[in-house]
């Protein structure tokens, strides 16, 4: 059976003074499993006035998912909690019904993957939550040093939790390294390179794809594995999920079903107590403002 494969380009972008390349959402396909946002982050070295530097904003019916590979962090939110993010660890904060935070890097030097996974219905309205993992499970595949972000790989399984079956690997090579990756057939997959030039063999794919920075690879359900080979130092996420009957909205940091949901949002944080959003106490200056609503369609 011939597996579905496509190349998706980032768009370049930047956040909070930081350079980003935005993986997920793309034109040509919104979402990898609950996966639908996907930015890398750097790497940057910046003067402290031009650190990264992002306001207190908004969230619902999703999860932010932070994985720091350089530099450190500060989160704060509206719950009170108020964390250091530093490398190798991750940030999960479910917003379900709503929360705000504010991010202040404390280094000058950023290098991080931030991640959204979208909610399922039955979870959309759930009480807001923080959680911080320092440790998360190692183990070497081929030459590559994997760290489970997520999900269950080879015989690890992380501590990170997820409301929708998930999978992310952080996949780290210092040399040349050849690794076979067993894949969950069920699930769809994306490769996403941050680093250095990595080929890809998926199973039931008859081309070999060389990925580079600024492409995250799409593999389609039906694929029992990828072999993956690189010659230089290299890095790359792994990230898979059962597919989606119908992507999510997405709009601005909301993700839901509705317009009519984000027009009720936005005027919620429009309000001086933030609404549903509440306030991020210990942040010096102001939130970020909601821009005007467009005129949303359903994917």
């Amino acid at each position: 059976m011939s597996v579905h494969v496509e190349r998706l380009a980032s768009h370049i972008g930047d956040v909070g003074g930081i350079p980003i390349q935005r993986a997920l959402p793309n034109k040509a396909r919104r979402i990898i499993g609950a996966w639908c946002f996907a930015d890398h982050a750097g790497p940057a070295t910046l003067p402290p006035e031009r650190r990264m530097n992002v306001g207190p904003h908004p969230h619902t019916g999703l999860s932010t998912f932070s994985w720091m590979i350089e530099g450190e962090i500060l989160h704060r939110d509206s719950l009170g909690s108020e964390q250091v993010l530093r490398p190798g660890q991750v940030n999960l904060m479910t917003a379900g019904h709503g929360i705000s935070h504010s991010e202040e890097s404390l280094s000058d030097r950023i290098h991080l993957a931030q991640l959204w996974i979208a909610l399922p219905d039955a979870e959309r309205e759930r009480a807001p939550s923080f959680q911080h993992f320092a440790e998360l499970p190692r183990l070497s595949q081929g030459g590559f040093e994997a760290t489970l972000l997520v999900g269950e790989f080879g015989s690890q399984r992380s501590p990170v939790p997820s409301f929708t079956p998930l999978l992310g690997v952080d996949l780290v090579a210092d040399g040349p390294a050849d690794a076979v990756l067993a894949l969950q057939p069920g699930f769809e997959h994306g490769l996403m390179l941050l680093e250095g030039e990595v080929e890809a063999a998926p199973a039931g794919h008859d081309a070999v794809e060389v990925i580079t920075p600024g492409t995250l690879l799409y593999i389609g359900p039906g694929c029992t594995s990828v072999e993956l080979r690189c010659t230089v130092a290299s890095r790359l996420l792994l990230l898979g999920g059962e597919p989606w009957s119908q992507p999510p909205l997405l709009w601005w940091n909301f993700v839901g079903r509705e317009l009519a949901e984000m027009q009720a949002w936005a005027m919620d944080w429009a309000r001086e107590d933030g609404g549903r959003f509440g306030v991020v106490e210990g942040y010096p200056g102001p939130r970020i403002a909601v821009p005007p609503v467009p005129a949303l369609r359903k994917p």
